[in-house]
């Protein structure tokens, strides 16, 4: 079993413990609040308690660590784990800067150890089934994609929607068309707290001359999470509001009039469904980490994968950040 240390008990922490308790031996917890310290010690009594970070990557028998702390801290645990010669699960984004998540993937390839960033919905079936999809030629060229990203909250104020919602959607946008943008692009507004802004649009294009755009919003009556897939010959959509029907594939598509040239009509067919697997996203995430833990996969590809979102992620802040007044 391998042995995992985990930073991080506040909101999203406590998912990770309870999978890595049941798949792995939860070896360590940190956190440095004395309240969750002391209410995590009850549910995992197997595992050593810690405020200092330090002491958990001092035990040499631990040889991965998940950090799931606040954003701010993401890049220097996962540094200062991977230097101690741990294999690190870092959550989204693992890094704030393009330099920083280089930087990090540098030292992963340097010591042999797995850096995967936790990219939650690459890991969810219905992602999954749109991907083999796409690979399949079932949706015939991919034209454009775009992601729907919105609530009435969690209203957030040390980070953006870009970078609280965002980063959801790039990472499956970039995960599906696998490629870099050649031009990014972000508008938005703050309407709640000065400098943070809680709507963002941003639009994205590729060279191969397929586009994206994301609508990401915690400020709206809706609450959405879709990613839509236009291809040439079919379309399809990925609704994780859905409780049956994650995936949806529509036979529509334009056709070229074959008597009059340059003309177009829309075909309308069948409407489809395909059965989507009921897994945990999370546990998925987990299994694949722990199998890279064991030499299992490519150890680099995710954080290549994390690389690449980052990056993306830092030329729509600059874009948000030269929006004329």
């Amino acid at each position: 079993m391998t042995k995992v240390g985990l930073a991080g008990l506040g909101y999203w922490g406590p998912n990770l413990a309870r999978n890595f308790d049941e798949l792995a031996e939860l070896a360590w917890l940190c956190d440095l609040s004395d309240k969750h310290r002391e209410r995590f010690s009850q549910r995992y009594p197997n595992a050593r308690m810690t405020a200092d970070f330090d002491e958990l990557l001092a035990d040499d028998s631990v040889e991965a660590v998940v950090v799931a702390t606040p954003v701010v801290t993401h890049f220097e645990l996962a540094k200062r784990a991977l230097e101690a010669g741990k294999h690190v699960l870092v959550e989204k984004p693992p890094a704030l800067t393009a330099d920083e998540a280089e930087e990090l993937a540098g030292i992963a390839e340097e010591h042999g150890r797995v850096l995967m960033p936790g990219h939650l919905l690459l890991y969810h079936p219905g992602v999954a089934r749109l991907k083999k999809l796409i690979a399949s030629g079932e949706l015939g060229e991919v034209l454009y994609v775009y992601g729907n990203r919105q609530n009435l909250g969690q209203i957030r104020k040390d980070e953006n929607a870009l970078w609280s919602l965002g980063v959801h959607d790039l990472s499956v946008i970039l995960h599906l068309l696998e490629e870099e943008p050649a031009e990014a692009w972000a508008r938005g507004e703050s309407f709640l707290t000065e400098g943070v802004e809680d709507i963002v649009f941003c639009y994205l294009r590729f060279p191969s001359g397929k586009v994206a755009h994301m609508h990401l919003s915690w400020l709206d009556p809706h609450k959405m999470r879709r990613i839509t897939v236009v291809g040439r010959n079919k379309m399809a959509v990925f609704d994780d509001m859905e409780l049956d029907r994650k995936l949806t594939v529509y036979d529509k598509g334009p056709v070229e009039h074959s008597a009059t040239y340059g003309e177009w009509v829309t075909r309308s067919g069948d409407i489809y469904s395909p059965k989507i697997a009921n897994a945990e996203p999370l546990r998925l995430e987990c299994e694949h980490f722990l199998r890279l833990v064991r030499g299992e996969g490519d150890p680099l590809t995710a954080a290549r994968e994390g690389l690449a979102v980052v990056r993306t992620l830092e030329q729509l802040q600059a874009s948000l950040e030269q929006t004329p007044a």
